[in-house]
């Protein structure tokens, strides 16, 4: 784009990269938080200023970005998402991320299941809550097998539940005498037969030991279900994220596809990744094995090793299906747990740990402060817990002493309303304990825990961190325990940067630092607070390559192959729904309308079943509307 009283002056030697300028420019660099344009050349940040200041990097091969004034902030990072399982498995999932209604939600399924070839499962698999929907209120399995009579279906809600239609009932292998796992129920009708409701009671490997029953991808596909993952991630900001690992993830199989596009250079996000013990009584043997294959830091700016965890032992991790009362442990876990905390700590690998309750955590730390006792903590290493919902200020007080970090997710946009519902409104203000944690200055990054529960877009953790609403718009925790925008905004950059020993080089907007930026749709310091959510990024820069382009900018994005296999939920109707924003009053009106006419017709057509009203009776709204 022409610059108008700019002259190309630096030689191709010096000339940047790319120059996004006419910006509001929000750098997180406390010697200059705002600026107009920024320069980058080989991946970093040259100048950051105003015209004046990147005008010698301007050569004749810069692309020049105008943002049109729109606001500029460092690339988003989430701390805790599931990124390298999610990619492996994208293209094959239905998403009802921000889908307003359940009708809507049912009618993608049905659409859906008509398009999916014999074998192939339809899976809608987190995202969403009931709490989301007009309607309030997950599926019925008999509305999976009116939708979908001979396609197996698959529905996760929460950590709590999932639904299945009767042709998935009879694909995952379940029958009057398939015996319950340990911790979770296969709930049974008058017959003895399965229903198709599957309960996490309270663990949810029985939900995800049939979900993996499902058919996967193989070969080219799962580079291209990845790179299209990341493409939607860079859609809303993001350039980093730290996976945490999580079980099916075993190493270093399923990371094979994320190390194959790092080596060909194809990655449009930054990845730290962490390794899981996936196998229970085998986990000191894995850690062992690691150790002497791969180090924390090994790797690159785009794909590094970061550490163990979120689980070290199984028998040390607790379950957050909060519709269920908190799991109780077994008695004798620390054992097993410190061997390996302690083959970690001896060996500088670091950590992060699954814990949502205080419980947990107290007998953590109490593992913790007996090796301090012989000087591994704190030791360099970086270490963190994850979730902390209900994690108590003496907690934090031994946390900090430790050196340790946390790390925190929005999974109570989503399951924020069973919470409450179990431990009260007094707990739920507190969960997790933002202001505590923030106030002992302890590294607090932010994430979603994404992609089985939680969506993976930033902008409704950023929202539930600043307004402590959840998806349903209930109120949980009361404004002395939400964080101002900016201070979200750190979470999802800074910290992030800290938890990987990266914040030299990234989480900032200044010279010698990572090029990684996105220029927003909408200000989000300056729009209505229920607005946030609906924030997407119009462009998204990554070590100075553009990786994601829309509104005046499509196109300039990088090409990557269509989505394949062609009867992909993603080929047809994408990720995440993106849905008018609250604030704009015209938008939500035709929304609302549309909604409204729906179910006129709905009704309509109820009693024209019944036989209260002829078939051929003229419809009393004009049908351009009927969706």
């Amino acid at each position: 784009m022409p610059v108008g009283g700019l002259v190309p002056v630096a030689t191709d030697d010096e000339a940047a990269d790319v120059i996004v300028r006419n910006a509001k420019v929000y750098t997180q660099d406390a010697a200059r938080p705002q600026a107009g344009a920024v320069a980058i050349r080989d991946g970093v940040v040259r100048a950051v200023g105003d015209d004046a200041d990147i005008a010698p990097y301007l050569g004749a091969r810069t692309r020049v970005v105008d943002a049109l004034g729109r606001r500029v902030v460092p690339g988003l990072n989430d701390t805790h998402l599931h990124v390298i399982r999610g990619g492996l498995n994208y293209v094959l999932e239905l998403r009802w991320d921000g889908v307003p209604s359940l009708r809507q939600g049912l009618a993608m399924l049905r659409d859906q299941a008509a398009r999916t070839p014999k074998g192939q499962w339809v899976r809608v698999v987190g995202g969403w809550s009931a709490e989301q929907f007009a309607e309030r209120r997950p599926p019925t399995v008999a509305e999976l097998n009116a939708a979908a009579p001979d396609t197996p279906v698959f529905i996760l809600h929460l950590y709590q539940s999932a639904l299945l239609n009767r042709a998935a009932v009879k694909a995952a292998g379940f029958t009057k005498d398939t015996p319950d796992p340990r911790g979770g129920q296969i709930v049974r009708g008058r017959d003895g037969e399965p229903t198709g409701l599957l309960l996490a009671a309270p663990g949810a490997l029985i939900l995800y030991s049939t979900l993996a029953k499902a058919p996967t991808l193989h070969g080219a596909d799962k580079k291209t279900s990845t790179r299209h993952f990341l493409r939607e991630l860079n859609r809303f900001g993001l350039t980093s994220a730290i996976d945490a690992a999580g079980g099916f993830q075993n190493f270093p199989g399923d990371y094979g596809t994320v190390t194959e596009l790092a080596e060909d250079g194809l990655l449009s996000l930054r990845i730290a990744y962490h390794l899981f013990p996936q196998t229970a009584g085998q986990e000191i043997e894995d850690l062992t094995r690691w150790i002497e294959m791969v180090r924390p830091g090994d790797g690159d700016a785009w794909l590094r090793l970061n550490g163990a965890g979120e689980n070290l032992t199984w028998a040390a991790a607790d379950f957050e299906n909060f519709a269920q009362p908190r799991p109780q442990l077994t008695g004798d876990y620390e054992a097993a747990f410190e061997k390996a905390v302690r083959l970690l700590m001896e060996n500088g690998w670091g950590f992060r740990l699954h814990a949502t309750y205080d419980e947990t955590i107290r007998r953590d730390l109490a593992v913790f402060e007996k090796l301090a006792a012989e000087g591994l903590f704190p030791a360099g290493n970086r270490w963190l817990f994850d979730h902390a919902e209900t994690v108590s200020p003496d907690s934090l007080d031994r946390i900090a002493a430790l050196g340790g970090a946390l790390s925190v997710q929005n999974r109570l946009s989503f399951q924020g309303e069973a919470f409450l519902r179990r431990y009260g409104a007094g707990a739920a203000a507190e969960a997790p304990p933002l202001a505590a944690m923030l106030g002992r200055g302890l590294t607090v990054g932010a994430g979603t825990d994404a992609t089985r529960v939680s969506s993976y877009n930033p902008w409704v953790a950023l929202h539930w961190l600043v307004s402590g609403r959840s998806v349903g718009d209930l109120a949980l925790r009361p404004p002395q325990n939400r964080v101002g925008r900016e201070t979200a905004l750190a979470m999802y950059t800074r910290a992030g940067a800290q938890l990987t020993g990266e914040d030299g080089v990234k989480g900032s907007l200044r010279p010698g630092y990572y090029g990684d930026l996105a220029i927003l749709s909408d200000d989000y310091f300056t729009v209505p607070e229920q607005d946030i959510p609906h924030i997407e990024s119009v462009l998204t820069i990554v070590g100075g390559r553009i990786v994601y382009a829309a509104a005046e900018y499509e196109g300039l994005d990088e090409d990557i192959p269509a989505v394949s296999p062609e009867w992909s939920p993603v080929a047809h109707v994408g990720g995440y729904q993106a849905t008018g924003t609250p604030g704009g009053s015209g938008a939500r009106q035709a929304e609302l309308l549309g909604q409204a006419v729906a179910e006129s017709e709905q009704h309509r057509q109820w009693r024209v079943r019944r036989g209260a009203l002829p078939e051929d009776h003229a419809p009393a709204f004009d049908s351009c509307f009927v969706l």
